[in-house]
């Protein structure tokens, strides 16, 4: 797996481009504000271990909250970080997942329409904190 955690004073998304047929009809986009924003690559090797995957994502979730002193997270699914991604179906349920798990220790937690393209938006501040790469 693949994380790119950036931290958002303003983090807006439209949807843009349906990329999966069976996902549903999206068009209302959100805005969230002091947010660390989980860009996720769920590759093939997870599929053999997701538990493994949940708990790594999760904590490393976590930790980037704490760094940037927050408790709103948003999950994205972000199939560009590496050559081999997951299954579709595999990481739609492995975020629903770690959203559960993060909103069951208390943090306030959305997820961007999955099977999209989105317009992007976002602030982010010009701290190390700010911008964090995970691999696991």
């Amino acid at each position: 797996m693949k994380l790119l955690m950036i931290y958002c004073d303003r983090f807006t998304f439209v949807p843009s481009q349906k990329t999966l047929e069976n996902e549903p009809d999206i068009t209302d986009g959100g805005e969230i504000k002091d947010a660390v924003i989980g860009l996720i690559h769920a590759e093939t090797f997870d599929e053999k271990d997701p538990g493994r995957a949940e708990k790594k994502l999760i904590k490393n979730l976590k930790w980037g909250a704490r760094k940037n002193d927050s408790k709103r997270i948003v999950l994205h699914s972000f199939s560009h970080l590496a050559e081999t991604k997951a299954d579709a179906e595999f990481t739609r349920e492995l975020l629903g997942r770690a959203s559960q798990r993060l909103v069951n220790a208390g943090y306030d937690v959305w997820q961007t329409p999955f099977g999209y393209f989105l317009d992007l938006d976002l602030q982010a501040p010009g701290r190390s904190t700010a911008r964090i790469f995970a691999s696991f």
